[in-house]
């Protein structure tokens, strides 16, 4: 039987600020409806592909809850399984949690946008509604519009006349966008959180240009009835060194008020070596120049997005974290914030180019996936137009409505024991994933509760689509309901009205949130 720990242990650990990672393995939309403020969504479904490199040390107090699922005996039992020492159940689950008298948060990325807003409550940044910017466009105002989220979102709507200048990217980049300091320079995101930080980061950082954020983003922009751009591709220029050292000098007078320290490449190699605590390693740079080199162990997490999903990049609170970036502005301010979370984060510093030993994307931190019987993708396109095959697509909902398998039926790998109730059992059984590495571990499953073999799409749809053979989309035939991801009201174009205006009415009230839960330990410089 696990060991359990209760609400209050938990609690504990948080205002002590020891480490502890509290992981939701439900999946991500169940968890954006009811959590704990510093709890981390880590569907059971996805235990295998995500915690080696979300939680890297194996002896991290971890404790884990569902809702009265079930999953958290099971997630106890494969995290031991995956080598991890200190495994706990929350006594009583989330009911137990809520019973304790705690404070439940709702939606994703709960504590930085929580954040957020107590920056606004705390620094009063300036922001102009939509109406009131559309106004200063339309007369031909000197201004600049800079989208602070990541470029695939601004590409899918934006503000008109926008550029794209994700969120760690504005004091590096703004003087290249708006060199005369008369110039209004406005910061958008789709909703509150990266446009608040993104406006304060360059009021702090000193920028002698009017700065304000766009009050609500662009769900703002479309409750006031006005129309977003799509498939703008407009980037922010490249800053020359010799330009950037004015940037770099300004986001270390921030990070040094905000408490932030610097390392030697010797100092890296002492705390590497302490396996006391836990220890993330972050290339705050854009994606792009992360994929050409970087120093060995660093992942990539953006700056603005690292700040906005922290619980993603770091579930283990009370953690270290250090941060690179090879010309420092985006470190700098990145980390400035991270530490007005609570965060002990450092910047590495000096760091030689000769020292940058690794390229190409992230490696993929995961156990190697159990062995299954493989078919081709051939074969599997021979046989799909036979009776008694059941073809089930384990991606996420939203890739497997853009594009499934003809035929296929959608699952969650969590609720397969459900899913497979509504297959017959003389049914010959396929998986597929994006990459087959999830269906690999599916398959295990079932054998496990049933008994039954299931053969796996060798490469997975990806090899499918290599195999020149099509896809089709749409919802299909599920054999699980579409819950895996929480639809988020601040993405896309086509999100009902009353869904963004109660996410802007969640996120007001959030400061007040804070003050009863009590856990928190921000400040604000």
């Amino acid at each position: 039987m696990s060991l359990l720990a209760t609400p209050l242990d938990v609690r504990r650990a948080l205002l002590l600020r020891q480490e502890i990672a509290l992981l939701d393995l439900r999946e991500e939309f169940d968890f954006a409806h009811a959590h704990p403020l510093f709890a981390a969504s880590l569907p059971l479904s996805r235990l295998e592909m995500e915690a080696w490199w979300r939680i890297p040390r194996r002896a991290t107090p971890i404790v884990v809850y569902d809702h009265g699922e079930g999953f958290a005996q099971t997630g106890s039992e494969r995290l031991v399984a995956l080598g991890y020492t200190d495994v706990r159940i929350l006594d009583g689950g989330l009911a137990g949690w809520s019973a304790a008298g705690l404070e439940l948060f709702q939606d994703v990325n709960s504590y930085s946008k929580a954040f957020g807003e107590l920056v606004e409550a705390r620094r009063h940044t300036p922001s102009l509604s939509a109406p009131e910017l559309q106004a200063r466009q339309q007369r031909r105002d000197d201004l600049v519009v800079l989208d602070a989220r990541r470029f695939d979102e601004y590409r899918t709507m934006s503000i008109p006349s926008g550029v794209s200048v994700p969120g760690a990217e504005l004091v590096l980049r703004v003087r290249e966008m708006a060199p005369d300091p008369t110039t209004t320079v406005v910061v958008n995101c789709a909703g509150r959180t990266r446009s608040l930080i993104g406006a304060q980061s360059l009021i702090n950082a000193g920028v002698p240009n009017p700065v304000f954020a766009l009050r609500n983003g662009t769900i703002g922009w479309t409750l006031a009835g006005q129309t977003l751009d799509k498939g703008r591709q407009a980037r922010a220029p490249d800053v020359p060194m010799e330009k950037a050292a004015t940037a770099v000098e300004m986001a270390k007078a921030v990070s040094y008020r905000a408490g932030v320290r610097r390392l030697s490449a010797q100092d890296l190699d002492a705390l590497r070596a302490d396996a006391t605590r836990t220890l993330y390693l972050y290339d705050v740079r854009m994606p792009e120049e992360h994929a050409i080199a970087r120093p060995d162990g660093f992942r990539s997490a953006p700056g603005g997005q690292l700040v906005q999903e922290t619980d993603v990049f770091a579930p283990v609170r009370g953690a270290r974290i250090v941060l690179f970036d090879d010309i420092g502005a985006r470190a700098h301010m990145t980390a400035s914030w991270l530490a007005q979370m609570g965060w002990e984060v450092y910047v590495l510093d000096g760091w030689p180019t000769a020292g940058m030993s690794e390229s190409g994307p992230d490696a993929a931190a995961r156990p190697a996936p159990p062995e299954a019987p493989e078919i081709a993708p051939a074969t599997l396109s021979d046989r799909l137009g036979q009776p008694g095959v059941t073809l089930i697509d384990l991606a996420p909902s939203p890739v497997y409505r853009r594009g499934h398998i003809p035929g296929a039926a959608f699952a969650i790998r969590s609720r397969l024991a459900q899913a497979l109730q509504a297959v017959p059992p003389s049914s010959d059984l396929v998986l597929t994933s994006p990459d087959g590495v999830l269906a690999r571990f599916a398959s295990a499953d079932i054998l496990h509760l049933t008994g039954r073999t299931a053969r796996v799409l060798a490469g997975g749809t990806d090899a499918w689509v290599a195999a020149g053979l099509s896809l089709e989309a749409g919802d299909g035939a599920p054999l699980s309901p579409f819950e895996d991801v929480y639809r988020r009201p601040y993405e896309g174009t086509d999100n009902p009205t009353a869904a963004m205006q109660a996410y802007l009415d969640w996120e007001y009230g959030l400061v007040a949130q804070l003050e009863r839960d009590g856990t928190h330990g921000f400040f604000v410089i």
